[in-house]
C-alpha cells in the first residue's frame, strides 16, 4: 500500500489549501483515512479522521470549524480542506490509512497500518 500526500505550500494567514492523498495498493474502501501534523519540535498530532463509508468525520479541536476532510472512494483519495489558516497550522501533514481502525483509535497513531511521505504546510504571519 502507498500513500502520496499532496497540495502543500507557503500560503498567508487567513487563506486556504486543500491537502490531497491517494492510496494505492487495495481496494480504498477498505481503509478508515486520517491526517496528522508535526510542527517543528513537537510530536506528531492528530488533525482529522474519517470513517470507511465516509459518513463520519473527527477533529482536533485546534482545527475544528475551519478545516473538513473528505473522501472519494471512486478516486482512492482523500482530501483535507484547510481555511482560515494560522501561522501555528504551520506543520508537515501526514496521511495515514487503517484497515482495522475502531472508534477507540481512530484519532490516533496507533489505529493505522500505513503512512504518506508528508507535505509541508506554511503559513506565513
Amino acid at each position: 500500500v502507498q500513500l502520496q500526500a499532496s497540495g502543500g505550500g507557503l500560503v498567508q494567514a487567513g487563506g486556504s489549501l486543500r491537502l490531497s492523498c491517494a492510496v494505492s495498493g487495495r481496494p480504498f474502501k477498505i481503509y478508515a483515512m486520517a491526517w496528522f501534523r508535526q510542527a517543528p519540535g513537537e510530536e506528531r498530532m492528530f488533525v482529522s479522521s474519517i470513517n470507511r463509508s465516509g459518513g463520519s468525520t473527527f477533529y482536533a479541536d485546534s482545527v475544528k470549524g475551519r478545516f473538513t476532510i473528505s473522501r472519494e472512494n471512486a478516486k482512492n483519495t482523500v482530501y483535507l480542506q484547510m481555511d482560515s489558516l494560522k501561522p501555528e497550522d504551520t506543520a508537515v501533514y501526514y496521511c495515514a490509512a487503517g484497515q482495522r481502525t475502531i472508534v477507540s483509535t481512530i484519532r490516533r497513531e496507533i489505529g493505522y497500518d500505513y503512512w504518506g511521505q508528508g507535505t509541508l504546510v506554511t503559513v506565513s504571519s
